[in-house]
């Protein structure tokens, strides 16, 4: 389990939870500089199934967005699996 991520909040209906766990992903990227490999979302926001999509800007890599009962609904907590350092430090 991630220790360590970014917090992103996304309530746009209109959106799908693909496109806005992309936007979190490029966000942790931009304000760390590391390629995440993870995005938690609340369990009823994938109906209890995990998703892989492409980085789009990331040579073959992937993020897996997972549920977790502990998100609260319209929160993406996005990060490197198994990280528990500050990626900033």
């Amino acid at each position: 389990m991630m220790q360590v991520g970014l917090l992103w909040f996304d309530n746009d209906p209109r959106r799908e939870v693909a496109a806005k766990a992309l936007d979190a992903a490029r966000r942790y990227r931009e304000k760390f500089g590391v390629i995440p490999d993870t995005c938690y979302v609340n369990n009823a926001m994938l109906d209890g199934r995990e998703m892989v999509v492409p980085l789009p800007s990331a040579d073959q890599a992937v993020l897996r967005i997972r549920p977790a009962a502990h998100i609260r609904p319209h929160h993406f907590w996005v990060g490197v699996e198994g990280t528990t350092a500050n990626p900033a430090s």
